[in-house]
C-alpha cells in the first residue's frame, strides 16, 4: 500500500485492527453458537461479549510481540483475548482451525471492499453520463488505427464508456458475491470437530453466503475470480485514460485535464500543461492487472491445503482493492473536471478536405449503379489528392469535377452526401440504449 495513492476508506479495512476486530467476531460468533448447541458453556460467549462492550481497543502490539514467540498469529490473537477474557476464553476456537477465521475474515474485507468499489463505481458512471449528455451532439471525429474514419459525437464517445464501467459494476457484483462466502469446517473441511450448524450461524452474523465444500481453505479460484475481476475494471479503467491521453495530444488538442491555478507541467518547460492524472491512471492499471496472475497461480494448493497462498493475499488484497479505490475516484475527478473544446473538434474534423464523407459517396455511386469495386476506385483516386495535399484540397470539389462521378450523381446529390447531420441520426437511439 503507498499512501499517495490511497484513500482512508479502503485503507482502514486492512489496518491489523481491523482484521483483529473481525477475527474475534468470528471466534465470539462461533462460541455463541456452540453454547446453544450445549458444546461449550453459553458463559462462554457471554464473558467475551462482555468483554467485547467495554474494551474497544485492540492491542495490535502486544499481540505482535506474542507472536514473535509463537511465530503464529491465530496463536497469538487467542492467547491475547484469553489474557483479557479469563477463564471463560477456552471454549474459543473449539473445533476450529486457523483458515476458518483467516479464510472467513478475508471474505469479509473482500466483501466490504467490494462495496466501496461499487460505491465509487456509481460516482464515475453518474460523473460520465453527466458529460455525456451535456456532448450529445458535440461533433467531433471518429478515429480507428488512431486515423480519421467518420464523424461521431463527443456524447457518443463518452456513451460507449458508460456502457462499459456499467457492465464492469456488474462484474463486481458477481465478483462480491463469489467471495462473500464463510468457511467454518475445522481441519481438513470435514466437520468433525465443529457442527456445519456453526458455520451457518457465523455465515449468517456476517453476511456471507456457506462455502459448501472448504477443504479447511475456501478454495482459490474464487479469489481468482474476484481478483480478475479487479483487473478487468482496471483494463477499462486505462482504456478512457489512455483516450483522453491521445485527446490532450498538442496536435489534437479536443479535450484536456483540468490545470488547476499554481500548477506545473514541467521543472524545465513553463508551457506544458501534461496528462499526468491520466497517465498515473495507465501506471496504476498495470499494476492492479498485475495482481491477477499470482492469484490465478494461488488456485493451485497441495491436497487440501498450504499456504503458499497465505503471503501473496497480505499483498495483493490490500494493494489492489486500495489502487482500484484510488483509481476509480481519481478517474471520476478527471471526468468531472475535463476541459473540452468543440472548436477545436471542429477544426480536426474539417482538416482533411472532406475526405470523412467519402463512404457516403461510395454507397451513393452503387446504388445509382456503379459497381462497388468502380465506385471505390473513383471515390478513392479523388480522396487520395486531398490525403496527399493535407487536406488543402476539398473532396467534394474534386468529385464534382470529376467527370466519371458527375456521370452517375449531380452536384447537389453530393453536396447531400457531405452533411454531418446524416452521421447523428441515430443518436437518440444509443442514448436510450445506453442510459435506458
Amino acid at each position: 500500500m503507498v499512501p499517495r495513492y490511497s484513500r482512508p476508506q479502503m485503507t482502514a479495512l486492512w489496518e491489523p485492527e481491523a482484521k483483529y476486530r473481525i477475527w474475534f467476531e468470528i471466534e465470539a460468533h462461533a462460541t455463541e453458537k456452540l453454547g446453544e448447541l450445549g458444546v461449550v458453556p453459553p458463559s462462554a460467549a457471554k464473558a467475551l461479549w462482555d468483554w467485547w462492550a467495554t474494551n474497544p481497543t485492540i492491542d495490535v502490539d502486544a499481540i505482535d510481540a506474542i507472536e514473535a514467540v509463537t511465530k503464529h498469529d491465530v496463536i497469538a490473537f487467542l492467547t491475547w483475548v484469553a489474557e483479557q477474557v479469563g477463564d471463560e476464553a477456552r471454549f474459543m476456537h473449539q473445533g476450529m482451525t486457523s483458515s476458518d477465521v483467516l479464510d472467513t475474515t478475508l471474505s469479509v474485507q473482500l466483501a466490504r471492499a467490494t462495496d466501496i468499489l461499487i460505491d465509487d463505481m456509481d460516482g464515475l458512471l453518474a460523473a460520465i453520463k453527466t458529460r455525456a449528455m451535456e456532448h450529445k451532439y458535440t461533433p467531433t471525429i471518429g478515429r480507428s488505427h488512431g486515423i480519421h474514419a467518420e464523424p461521431v459525437t463527443f456524447g457518443l464517445k463518452l456513451a460507449q464508456a458508460y456502457a462499459e464501467f456499467s457492465r464492469c459494476r456488474d462484474r463486481l457484483i458477481a465478483a462480491r458475491a463469489e467471495i462473500a462466502t464463510c468457511a467454518i469446517s475445522g481441519a481438513v473441511g470435514t466437520f468433525a470437530n465443529v457442527d456445519p450448524a456453526v458455520e451457518a450461524h457465523v455465515a449468517d452474523k456476517l453476511g456471507l453466503a456457506i462455502e459448501p465444500v472448504s477443504t479447511q481453505v475456501i478454495p482459490r479460484d474464487r479469489h481468482a475470480m474476484y481478483f480478475a475481476t479487479l483487473a478487468v475494471v482496471a483494463g477499462s479503467i486505462e482504456r478512457l485514460a489512455v483516450e483522453i491521453r491521445h485527446l490532450q495530444r498538442t496536435e489534437v488538442l479536443e479535450a484536456e485535464e483540468y490545470f488547476s491555478p499554481g500548477q506545473k507541467g514541467s521543472s524545465a518547460m513553463p508551457h506544458k500543461r501534461n496528462p499526468i492524472l491520466t497517465e498515473n491512471l495507465t501506471g496504476q492499471a498495470r499494476m492492479i492487472r498485475a495482481y491477477a496472475l499470482p492469484a490465478l497461480e494461488n488456485v493451485a494448493l497441495w491436497h487440501e491445503r498450504d499456504i503458499s497462498h497465505s503471503s501473496v493475499e497480505r499483498f495483493i488484497g490490500p494493494d489492489a482493492t486500495i489502487t482500484l479505490d484510488f483509481a476509480l475516484a481519481r478517474l471520476t475527478g478527471v471526468i468531472e473536471k475535463l476541459l473540452i473544446y468543440p472548436e477545436r473538434m471542429q477544426k480536426n474534423l474539417d482538416a482533411m478536405g472532406g475526405l470523412v464523407h467519402s463512404q457516403r459517396v461510395l454507397l451513393a455511386l452503387t446504388q445509382a449503379g456503379v459497381s462497388r469495386e468502380d465506385a471505390y476506385s473513383l471515390v478513392q483516386r479523388n480522396a487520395m489528392k486531398v490525403w496527399e495535399s493535407s487536406g488543402a484540397l476539398s473532396l467534394l470539389d474534386l468529385l464534382k469535377a470529376d467527370p466519371q462521378v458527375i456521370a452517375a450523381l449531380s452536384p447537389a446529390e453530393l453536396e447531400e452526401k457531405f452533411d454531418l447531420a446524416y452521421h447523428f441520426r441515430h443518436v437518440d437511439t444509443i442514448f436510450a440504449r445506453v442510459f435506458g
